[in-house]
C-alpha cells in the first residue's frame, strides 16, 4: 500500500528588501521543516532568471507569534545580512509555521495563552516559597560555619555601643547581686556539653553584662555577649521566683549565641535579598521590605523555637528546673496585656491572642506548656 504524500506547503507572497537594491523585489516564501526547526525558502519571481535561496532556521530572525485576536497587519522577517521580507498574510503566515513544525516556545506561549502564564506565575510564586522557607534557612544555616568570630565580635561590640547610647542605662543593682547572677551563670555554661552545640568547633567569648532602660527583658548578640535588664531581674523578684527564672532565659539566650542566630539573621537577610533581586529583577526596595518582614517574623520565631529546645537541655544538664522561666514568661505577658492570671487548670491555648502570633516569639503559653514539660517537650528534636 502505497503512503499518501503529504501535500506541498502553499507560497507566500512577499516583498524582499535585500539592502543592496531600493526597490523590493516580489518573492514566494515556502516554509519548510528543517532539522532544527522550518526553514524558509526564498524565491525571486521578478527577475528573468529567477533565483532561489534556502535559509536554515538559524539563519532567519523568526519574528514572535501573537494571540488569534491580535494578528498585526505585516509580518517582517529579518534574513541577517539579506535583508529582509515583508509578508501582508499573517494569518497565512501563521499557519505555515505551524504546518512547517514550529513550536512556540515558553515566552511566546505565556504572551499569547493566559493559562500557560497563570500556570508559569504559580510554578514562580511555589519557588520563591520554598526558597524563603527551606533554601535561605539551610544556605544561612551552611554559611554562617564560615564566619569568624573576630567578624561577630566586633559587630556585637559596635552594636552594643550604639544600644548603650540609644536605649539603655547603667544597672543599678548592687555589684554582690550582679556578681552571684555572673557566678551562675559561670555555672550553667560549665554545664554545656558538646553534644549541645550546634556548631562544634564554635567557642564564642561569653560575657554577660547588666542594663537598665528596656523593660524586662534579655537579648544576646553575635560572638557572645549577653545582656540582661535589672527590670528583668526585679519583675522575677516581684513573682517571687528565684534566679531558676533568671537562669533559665540565661540559657535561652545562650542557645542564641550557640545556634548563631544573630549571624544567621544577617546571612539570611543577604541571601533574601539576593535571591529576590535574582528572581525579580531590579526592585531593590520591595526586596529590602520584604525580606525584613518574612525573616522578622518565621525565621525568628523558629529561632526562638530552636533556643527554648535548647535552654531545657541545657538546665537539664545543670540539673535545674524550666517551670520558673515559664511562670516569669507567663507573668510578664500577662502584666503587658493587663490581664488577670489564668485560672487554674484554663487551657494555655485558649489564652493565646493575634499579638502573639504577629511576635517574633512563638505563642507565650505554648513556650509555657513545653518549658513546664521539662527536657522530654515533644515539640524538642530528638
Amino acid at each position: 500500500m502505497v503512503e499518501a504524500s503529504k501535500p506541498a506547503a502553499t507560497p507566500l507572497r512577499a516583498k524582499w528588501f535585500n539592502g543592496r537594491h531600493s526597490r523590493a523585489r516580489d518573492v514566494l516564501i515556502v516554509l519548510e521543516p528543517g532539522p532544527r526547526g522550518p526553514a524558509l525558502h526564498l524565491h525571486v519571481v521578478d527577475l528573468a532568471h529567477a533565483a532561489s535561496r534556502r535559509f536554515e532556521y538559524d539563519e532567519v530572525e523568526w519574528p514572535p507569534q501573537w494571540s488569534a485576536g491580535r494578528a498585526p497587519e505585516r509580518i517582517a522577517v529579518a534574513l541577517r545580512d539579506h535583508g529582509s521580507v515583508e509578508i501582508d498574510q499573517p494569518q497565512a503566515w501563521q499557519q505555515a509555521l505551524a504546518a512547517a513544525g514550529a513550536r512556540p516556545g515558553l515566552a511566546q506561549r505565556m504572551q499569547t495563552r493566559w493559562p500557560v502564564l497563570l500556570g508559569v506565575l504559580l510554578v514562580a510564586v511555589a519557588g520563591l516559597l520554598a526558597f524563603y522557607r527551606w533554601g535561605t534557612p539551610w544556605a544561612a544555616a551552611q554559611l554562617s560555619r564560615h564566619v569568624p568570630l573576630e567578624w561577630e565580635l566586633s559587630l556585637s561590640q559596635q552594636a552594643m555601643a550604639q544600644v548603650d547610647q540609644a536605649w539603655l542605662k547603667p544597672s543599678q543593682l548592687p555589684p554582690e547581686r550582679q556578681q552571684a547572677l555572673r557566678t551562675q551563670f559561670t555555672e550553667l555554661l560549665a554545664r554545656l556539653e558538646p553534644s549541645l552545640k550546634r556548631y562544634p568547633a564554635y567557642a564564642p567569648r561569653y560575657e554577660l553584662h547588666f542594663r537598665r532602660g528596656m523593660g524586662p527583658n534579655a537579648f544576646a548578640l553575635p560572638g557572645g555577649t549577653l545582656v540582661m535588664t535589672d527590670e528583668l531581674v526585679e519583675a522575677a523578684a516581684k513573682q517571687g521566683l528565684g534566679d531558676d527564672a533568671l537562669l533559665g532565659v540565661l540559657a535561652h539566650e545562650i542557645g542564641h549565641v550557640e545556634h548563631r542566630h544573630g549571624t544567621r539573621l544577617i546571612v539570611e537577610q543577604g541571601v533574601l535579598n539576593v535571591g529576590l533581586g535574582l528572581a525579580l529583577g531590579d526592585v531593590s526596595s520591595l526586596v529590602s521590605m520584604t525580606s525584613t518582614v518574612l525573616t522578622g517574623l518565621a525565621y525568628r520565631r523558629q529561632h526562638e523555637s530552636e533556643s527554648d529546645c535548647f535552654a531545657l537541655a541545657l538546665m537539664a544538664s545543670a540539673q535545674r528546673p524550666t517551670a520558673p522561666m515559664a511562670d516569669l514568661l507567663l507573668g510578664m505577658s500577662q502584666a503587658r496585656e493587663g490581664r488577670p492570671p489564668a485560672a487554674q487548670g484554663e487551657p494555655a491555648q485558649q489564652r493565646s491572642t493575634l499579638g502573639d502570633w504577629l511576635s517574633t516569639h512563638p505563642a507565650t503559653p505554648q513556650r509555657a506548656e513545653m518549658l513546664k514539660a521539662g527536657a522530654g517537650a515533644s515539640s524538642c528534636p530528638r
